[in-house]
């Protein structure tokens, strides 16, 4: 099956100048980087990725605000989502395995305006969830330190940016402070990275095995304290909007969500996998099974031995541990949660640092984010600005503000995700697929249409839909801030490609169309 672009010449043919699988695999070829992760540090990247903020901090407001006990079947819904997804990501890293993740795939399936747009939303997944999780950490490091005798002052632990609550959703406060321990916690990963991979795989698994060892320790000791009466009503009846019942099963899992952004992050890595299309998927896959049986043991303990309605806090785990009555088991949690977060922003800024790599290599981006070291052969100075960037944002932005943009954002790339398989089973159904996604799929009208890669596509509309309807609501109600905060986002990345992508386009520059 062919499918040609029209020429360069028309605008609308150029957003949908599609790369071949062809130059997708000559790129991987000689893109300058080291092979050098096998099986292991993959997955201990995708669970290092993964196991942050989600866990330590929006557990508890899902819990709290939206699903009460009913946060385990969140954890359930958002699982599938990102199962189907992983499964998808599996094929198309076993056919292609570049650098780049879902931008790559994008180019390949749907063109460079469909590439553009999904590398814009990997900076929300990526870039902007690192902000997040970067002020995960402040909390935490503060709170650790505190403990220890040492008193962070608010003016450089706390963001220039505050939200507070109001009959209407939230107003922003702003102050002359800075989150400068956050943005501490940013640089010095940055430096890990520019560093060099190998280095940076070798305190990630070494982080890994230590957060979950803390994790687990924690429910070791918790099983022993849950109250089974705080796990009634299991779905707290419904009040308002999507506070619980079964639509705040939904939005718990839209907001819990944000707690899988990373395990992907595996697939970013195929560039300097030794064997990616035996490595990456299995790298995406069980890391993924291992975070959601994680994540599901620990929101058991979480709302068995705290009524659900107090953990509507920064630091969910640490009340928890109070109620359990250990001080010392308080402190190795937050020590956990220090380490922990740390690994999670090394991920999420790894991942963002290859996938700007691999855009700008296409010319969307200035040749500063793929220029290498020439010792490190890491992208150093795109690497370092990026840092700057994110330790910026998370000087500046409250967890609150971004957690659901970066859920919208990782929606639809992963939505995208799920599409690019069906559309390469019948643009390329010869293709050599060393991993395929199971169950098989069924054929309409000549075209087939995978079972696991459609589920994949309305587990994902489901994530997106409550935050849609709730930034509605807002808006209704007079609260245009989520709103703006999107359309911003959105006209930022159409000035983007207009301004510096579409005239700097290698494909479009060399007037090439791609065949597949």
């Amino acid at each position: 099956m062919a499918l040609h672009s029209p020429t360069p010449a028309s605008a609308p043919g150029r957003l949908r100048l599609r790369k071949s699988i062809q130059q997708i695999e000559s790129e991987s070829q000689d893109h300058g980087l080291h092979r050098t992760l096998g099986p292991i540090q993959l997955m201990m990247l995708g669970i290092g990725s993964t196991i942050g903020a989600g866990i330590y901090v929006m557990t508890g407001t899902a819990a709290a605000e939206y699903a009460g006990p009913a946060i385990l079947l969140s954890f359930l819904v958002a699982g599938l989502a990102c199962l189907f997804t992983a499964l998808s990501y599996g094929e198309l890293a076993s056919t292609m395995p570049v650098s780049g993740s879902a931008y790559s795939y994008a180019y390949v399936s749907m063109g460079e305006g469909a590439a553009w747009a999904v590398g814009w939303l990997l900076l929300l997944e990526y870039g902007v969830s690192c902000a997040g999780v970067a002020a995960g950490f402040s909390g935490y490091a503060t709170s650790l330190l505190h403990d220890l005798g040492v008193h962070v002052p608010a003016f450089i632990s706390t963001t220039l940016v505050q939200t507070q609550p109001t009959v209407h959703g939230a107003s922003l406060l702003v102050a002359p402070r800075l989150d400068l321990v956050g943005a501490a916690s940013v640089l010095l990963v940055t430096f890990l990275l520019v560093l060099g991979i190998q280095e940076s795989a070798r305190i990630n698994t070494l982080v890994v095995f230590v957060k979950v060892g803390v994790l687990l320790l924690f429910l070791a000791f918790g099983l022993r304290y849950i109250h089974p009466s705080y796990l009634e009503p299991f779905i707290p009846p419904r009040e308002d909007g999507f506070h619980y019942g079964v639509p705040g099963i939904f939005r718990a899992a839209s907001v819990i969500f944000f707690a899988y952004v990373g395990f992907e992050t595996v697939s970013t890595a195929s560039a300097e996998a030794r064997n990616p299309r035996r490595d990456v998927p299995l790298g995406i896959i069980g890391s993924l099974l291992i975070c959601t049986l994680i994540y599901m043991c620990v929101a058991v303990v979480l709302i068995g031995v705290v009524p659900f309605r107090r953990l509507n806090v920064a630091d969910p785990l640490a009340i928890a541990v109070d109620a359990i009555g250990q001080p010392w088991l308080a402190l190795l949690i937050k020590v956990g949660a220090v380490i922990g977060l740390c690994s999670v922003i090394l991920g999420l800024l790894y991942g963002q640092t290859r996938i700007f790599f691999t855009i700008a290599r296409d010319g969307l981006l200035p040749k500063i984010f793929c220029r290498l070291h020439p010792t490190f052969r890491t992208p150093w100075i795109g690497t370092i600005l990026l840092g700057l960037v994110v330790a910026a944002a998370t000087a500046t932005l409250p967890i609150d503000i971004i957690s659901d943009l970066v859920s919208l954002g990782t929606a639809a790339a992963f939505g995208i995700v799920c599409f690019t398989v069906i559309w390469q089973r019948n643009a390329r159904p010869d293709l050599a697929r060393p991993f395929s996604v199971p169950l098989g799929g069924v054929r309409v009208g000549g075209v087939w249409i995978g079972l696991v890669p459609s589920l994949g596509i309305l587990f994902c509309l489901i994530m997106a839909g409550p935050l849609f309807l709730d930034m509605i609501r807002a808006l209704a109600d007079g609260n245009p801030l989520p709103a703006l905060l999107l359309g911003g986002y959105i006209v930022l990345g159409v000035l983007g490609y207009v301004l510096y992508g579409h005239s700097h386009s290698h494909l479009g520059r060399d007037k090439r169309t791609a065949t597949v």
